[in-house]
Order: structure tokens, then C-alpha cells, then sequence
């Protein structure tokens, strides 16, 4: 069975219908199927309206007959001349093509129309029944004939019998309806060349129908062509229905994206080429120039040196930043989740950061509300508090402080990160988590930042399912707080920041 299911959806794949398909199918369907119906009902009624119309007027025939034997004394009076009441009975018969039986208060039949069960019993329900003064009739639909049961009243009334009459006999009649249910099948079979005639139509008119209402999504075919080699910059506007108009919509909304992120790939690379070119760029002046002296001052040496060995070491660490966000940008990146103190992390990331804030004489403060212990990537989540905590160090003023506060409630833990800093402009904070974006190059090129900082920590961040937000007044001081799950659950996919 699996199998069988697994060879369909592999041929659904190779061959997937079109829209049109159910579509053409669904209003041929609408459109056949009431019609199907319908026909199929009115032959039926039609039939049925055509028995009770036969059993009525065969009733009436018979009554009228049934009264006049009880007059002539047909089963009363063994003298008197039945001949007539015989061709009257056999006419009867065969206008109705069908059967009569007349059958005495013995349940012995005295007259067979057919001439063949004459001096035989016949007793059943309608017989019974009839006996009892009921004309009773039932219609047998398998083999489409009815069955009539009339009584004739006894000749002698006393004074009783005329308050309930006796019965001496039934009239049993048997009429077949054969003819009606081949008329019934004619209808039908002419019925059904007119389903055919209106199916061809309905089926054209419904193929032309469909091709227009799918029109529309046709142009949004189209435009996605053109989209994928290389049209970012047209925008669709299909508004035929409330559904085209959504999707233009959405695609619209997906293409602004899309071209936001070619356009940060763009701005990515050159930034990229730009930064990396930039301490080679100086590593080669310092060495041309080492080079075009003919006695260089040991002095002189060994500071051209040094500055070279800076720029190696800022080219060095531009790489490692650039690797380390290529491996959190990866879907599979691992995350070691361990059960951490988060009070002891964060004390241990003030001490190593200490002695980077004493030089400018600014105030490492640490103030703990609480206790917290949390799942976190230990390594992953020291380098983004470190960032942060560097950063408001680097960007701070001199004789300034930096207060990191972590504080946590049932279900998440807060580092806040608050510093006296330069602040960053109001325009410029939602761009500072962009790649190789700094506010300040100049201070960012003597501080020895590379402007992956703040990028490598939104993504640890994420990759914790937190979050991350910054406040921040110029020449006042800025202010970043984080915001990360006390309990890792692990997540079908890697959520982007």
C-alpha cells in the first residue's frame, strides 16, 4: 500500500495538473449533475404518476363492474346468464393488458380470463383483505405490475348486512406496467442525448470560462519569469480578483525584500573587499617605504614594524569575524546547550574586560538583582556579552562607566548593557546590527573595531531564540538589552536575525 501511494505521488510530481483541470471539472460537474438528476427524477415521477393514474382508472372500471355482477347475482344465482359479465371482464382485461380473476367466498376461482386456473384455490393478503370489505392494491417495482383486489357484495341484504354489506366474492385483477417502464427508458435514452448535447456545450463554454478566470494568474506567471532572470525592479500589479490583488501584493512585498538583500549583499561585498584591502593596502605603503630607504634608523624600523604587525593583527581578526559569522549564518550550526550560572559568566567577562576600561580610567559596574541559571552556548554567549560589554567600553567617554545589569523572571533572564558614551544618532540605530556598519569610522578605525561586533552578537542572540533592543541618546549614552530564554527548546530551523 505504501508503496502504491509513493508510485502516485511520484507520478503526481512528473505530471501535475494544471489549475484548469478541477476547475473544468468542478463546473462541468456543477452543471451535469443537477441536469443528471433531475432527468432521472422527473422519469420516475413521471412513471409513477402514470401507475397511480392506471390503478385509479382500473379501479373505477372494476368497481363499476364489481357493482353490476353483485346486481345480476353473478355469484349468488347458478341461473343466471353470465356470458355478458364474461366479455365484459375478458374487454376489460385487455384494455389494461392484464389479468382478472373473479374468486367466490370458498376462495375457489369460478372465472380466469386467461381460461387457465378456473376451479383452483386462491388465497392471499389482498384476498384476505378484500374479504374483510377493503379494495387493496400493491405495485411491484422489480417486476412492474400491480395487483387490485375489489369485492362484490352479496345479492341477499338483511337488516344488518345492509348496515355492513357481505361479501361473495373478489375481483382480482392483475395489470402489468411494462409498457409504462419501456416508455420510462425511451424518455431516458432521449433524455440522455440532450445531457449529451448540453455536456458538450457546457464542456466548450467551461473550457473558455476557466481559460479567462485563470488569466490573471497566467500574468503572475509571467512576471515571476521575468523576475527570475533578473527583473527585480518591475513591480506587479494583477488586481482581476481579491485573490490576485493579495498576491501582487505579497510578491511585491517579497521583491522589496529581495532587493533589500541584494542590495545589503552588494554593500556586504564591497565592504568586505574594502576592509580587507585596507591593512594590506598599509602593510605595502609601510613596506615600500621600509624599502626606498637606503639606511633606515633602527628607531624608525621598529616602529614601521610595529605598525605593520597591527595591521596584520587587524587583518587577522577581520577574518576571524568574517568566520565566525559565516558558521552561525550556516542552517546546521551547532549549539552546545549547557545549564550555565549566568552571574558567574557575566562576573567573568568584567574581569578579563577590566583592564581594557582602567586605561581609560571608565567604571566596570556589575549589578545583580537575582540568582540565574539559564541554557545557554556558553562560548557563543560569552563572545556576544563581550561585544557588547567592549563596545561600551571603546565608544565611551574618558573617566566615564559602563553598568551591566541582569535581572530575570519565570520564563526569561535580561542583561542589560548601559553605558555614558558618544550615544548613537537617532538615524543611525536601526542600522547598527548591519555588517561592517559603524556610525563613527574614525573612531572605529583608532578603537581597532572591524563593524562585525554588534552582527555576530544579534545572531548568537538569535540563535538562543532572544532577542535584542537599543536605546540611545547622543552625547548622552546608550543602552542594549537582551532578552533570552531561561529553557532552550530546540527549533525546526535556524531562525535569521
Amino acid at each position: 500500500m505504501k508503496w502504491i501511494r509513493s508510485r502516485i505521488g511520484e507520478f503526481y510530481h512528473k505530471h501535475t495538473p494544471s489549475i484548469r483541470v478541477p476547475m473544468l471539472l468542478f463546473v462541468v460537474a456543477a452543471c451535469m449533475i443537477p441536469l443528471l438528476i433531475q432527468g432521472r427524477l422527473i422519469a420516475q415521477s413521471s412513471r409513477q404518476m402514470q401507475v397511480e393514474r392506471r390503478i385509479i382508472d382500473v379501479q373505477n372500471q372494476c368497481q363499476i363492474l364489481s357493482n353490476k355482477m353483485s346486481r345480476n347475482g353473478y355469484l349468488g344465482n347458478s341461473g343466471v346468464d353470465t356470458s355478458g359479465t364474461d366479455t365484459e371482464l375478458s374487454m376489460l382485461a385487455d384494455i389494461f393488458n392484464g389479468r382478472i380473476l373473479i374468486v367466490n367466498s370458498g376462495f375457489r376461482i369460478v372465472k380466469d380470463t386467461f381460461s387457465l386456473a378456473e376451479g383452483k384455490i386462491c388465497i392471499s393478503d389482498e384476498t384476505l383483505r378484500c374479504f374483510q370489505g377493503e379494495t387493496t392494491s400493491r405495485y411491484d417495482t422489480e417486476k412492474h405490475y400491480f395487483i387490485l383486489a375489489v369485492p362484490i357484495a352479496d345479492t341477499v341484504q338483511t337488516a344488518d348486512a345492509r348496515k355492513s354489506p357481505k361479501t361473495a366474492g373478489v375481483m382480482l385483477v392483475t395489470v402489468s406496467t411494462e409498457s409504462m417502464f419501456n416508455m420510462e427508458e425511451a424518455l431516458l435514452d432521449k433524455a440522455s442525448l440532450y445531457q449529451l448535447t448540453v455536456f458538450i456545450l457546457c464542456l466548450i463554454l467551461a473550457f473558455f470560462a476557466v481559460g479567462f478566470f485563470v488569466k490573471p494568474f497566467r500574468a503572475i506567471v509571467k512576471f515571476l519569469d521575468r523576475v527570475a532572470e533578473g527583473g527585480l525592479d518591475e513591480d506587479i500589479a494583477e488586481e482581476s480578483y481579491r485573490e490576485t490583488k493579495q498576491i501582487s501584493r505579497a510578491i511585491n512585498k517579497t521583491l522589496q525584500s529581495l532587493k533589500a538583500v541584494d542590495q545589503s549583499r552588494q554593500e556586504f561585498v564591497s565592504n568586505v573587499s574594502h576592509e580587507l584591502k585596507t591593512p594590506i593596502t598599509s602593510i605595502r605603503v609601510l613596506a615600500d617605504s621600509l624599502m626606498s630607504m637606503d639606511e633606515v634608523p633602527k628607531e624608525l624600523y621598529q616602529e614601521f614594524m610595529g605598525d605593520i604587525s597591527d595591521e596584520i593583527d587587524r587583518e587577522s581578526k577581520i577574518i576571524d569575524d568574517l568566520l565566525t559569522l559565516v558558521r552561525m549564518d550556516k542552517s546546521s550550526a551547532e549549539i552546545n546547550i549547557t545549564q550555565t550560572n549566568i552571574n558567574a559568566l557575566v562576573e567573568m567577562i568584567l574581569k578579563r574586560l577590566r583592564p581594557i576600561a582602567r586605561r581609560r580610567n571608565i567604571e566596570l559596574i556589575f549589578e545583580s538583582i537575582r540568582e540565574v541559571t539559564a541554557d545557554i552556548d556558553e562560548v557563543k554567549f560569552s563572545l556576544a556579552v563581550n561585544n557588547l560589554v567592549e563596545n561600551a567600553v571603546k565608544y565611551n567617554r574618558e573617566d566615564g562607566w559602563v553598568r551591566v545589569t541582569l535581572d530575570a523572571d519565570h520564563k526569561f533572564f535580561y542583561i542589560k548593557v548601559s553605558d555614558s558614551g558618544i550615544g548613537i544618532p537617532e538615524e543611525y540605530k536601526e542600522r547598527v546590527f548591519e555588517r561592517f556598519y559603524r556610525v563613527d569610522k574614525a573612531r572605529s578605525r583608532e578603537t581597532g573595531g572591524t563593524g562585525l561586533g554588534l552582527a555576530i552578537t544579534k545572531s548568537v542572540i538569535f540563535m538562543h531564540h532572544g532577542s535584542i533592543q537599543v536605546e540611545s541618546k547622543e552625547d548622552i549614552g546608550t543602552t542594549f538589552t537582551v532578552k533570552i530564554p531561561l529553557m532552550y527548546i530546540p527549533s525546526t530551523g535556524k531562525e535569521k536575525p
